[in-house]
């Protein structure tokens, strides 16, 4: 396992990304929620929070961990950045005696962890608006952000953008599209069900989403399927279309410098949103502490740091920061992914693709 880390190492550049400095201590502003207050004086006594898998550079926790500690300044954060099925690995090693107070992970590894009863029901601030696929009914995980599939297009490689699931099949798009393999990655399977909902079909019947990928392939338009993130060849320019997470393209963007080379499109059919959450640790060192951490990131201002880091809220509603508003449009035609039908289905998509995309 990874050494945990202070936060405070993490903040460096990013801590601007959130405007943090903006943001006041409990102790002298008004309470986000009712209990503020209460809550921050029970953790200020158990001193810190251990937070599993928010690595620093992902989702913008960097700037979550610096309003945090700006807002309670009595309560250290640490962190360590594991992945999400090694958390619960680690989760489970240490059950007789947890090391974490929260954990952090893809949505189907947080099912991983109920079953494997090493996490504990909590419902942070804003658990009530959540879409029920997005949560437990019990709180012992819940969303606090997702991941949307989109196209994102290098312009420079690209004539006319791409700006639906029928578009890519088009003659203009030969030997353009890379996309990661279902089989294998999260992403992949993620952009099968869009595409299934895209082509008609639904959480009980994904054939049409294989048919369609089977189409893509057939016309001779995909580059390549890949097997681990092909971000530093979009940007070095080598993939006219990668079909990903719309934050790989926000990034690449505005992040990374490539700003009008760069396409973000949400097809115009359908996409999915991928839920990432999170849950309160069963039997947690430090459990005010754990629940202070978990109610402030699912607060407009938590959520709104979230927006920054272009991953996109998972609280319906909440009013996006002027600095991305635009940035992250609304997208009515974003379906949010239910992991457990997902998990039921994955059997099926891996042998589907399997024999429409490569013939086995």
């Amino acid at each position: 396992m990874k050494l945990l880390r202070t936060a405070a190492a993490a903040f460096g550049a990013l801590f601007c990304l959130a405007g943090a400095a903006l943001a006041q201590t409990a102790a002298d502003s008004p309470e986000l929620y009712p209990g503020e207050k209460d809550l921050y004086e029970a953790a200020t006594k158990e001193g810190m929070v251990v937070s599993f898998d928010t690595g620093p550079t992902w989702a913008n926790w960097a700037a979550q961990f610096a309003a945090f500690k700006k807002r309670y300044p009595n309560v250290e954060i640490t962190y360590n950045d594991l992945g999400s099925a090694a958390t619960v690995v680690a989760l489970d090693k240490a059950r007789n005696r947890p090391q974490a107070d929260t954990a952090y992970y893809f949505a189907a590894s947080a099912v991983d962890a109920i079953a494997k009863d090493v996490v504990a029901p909590f419902k942070p601030v804003n658990f009530d608006k959540l879409p029920d696929v997005f949560r437990d009914p019990e709180g012992k995980w819940f969303t606090i952000h997702s991941l949307t599939i989109a196209f994102v297009v290098n312009t420079k490689l690209v004539k006319e953008v791409p700006q639906s699931w029928a578009d890519l099949l088009k003659p203009d798009y030969k030997n353009s599209v890379v996309y990661l393999d279902p089989r294998s990655t999260g992403v992949g399977q993620v952009l099968a069900f869009a595409a299934n909902y895209a082509a008609g079909g639904d959480m009980t019947n994904v054939q049409p989403g294989i048919d369609y990928l089977g189409k893509l392939h057939k016309s001779g338009n995909v580059l390549r399927v890949v097997g681990t993130t092909p971000y530093a060849q979009f940007v070095k320019g080598e993939i006219p279309i990668w079909i990903s997470y719309e934050n790989d393209g926000l990034k690449a963007k505005y992040v990374d410098g490539l700003g009008d080379a760069v396409a973000v499109v949400i097809p115009k059919e359908a996409s999915v949103a991928a839920p990432y959450g999170i849950s309160l640790v069963k039997n947690a060192p430090n459990p005010n502490a754990g629940k202070l951490w978990l109610n402030f990131i699912m607060t407009e201002f938590g959520q709104g740091i979230f927006a920054q880091g272009y991953v996109r809220p998972s609280v319906p509603g909440i009013k996006l920061p002027e600095s991305v508003a635009d940035k992250l449009p609304p997208a009515p035609q974003v379906r949010p992914l239910d992991v457990r039908a997902a998990a039921a289905k994955k059997s099926e998509i891996d042998a589907g693709w399997a024999k429409v995309a490569i013939g086995q």
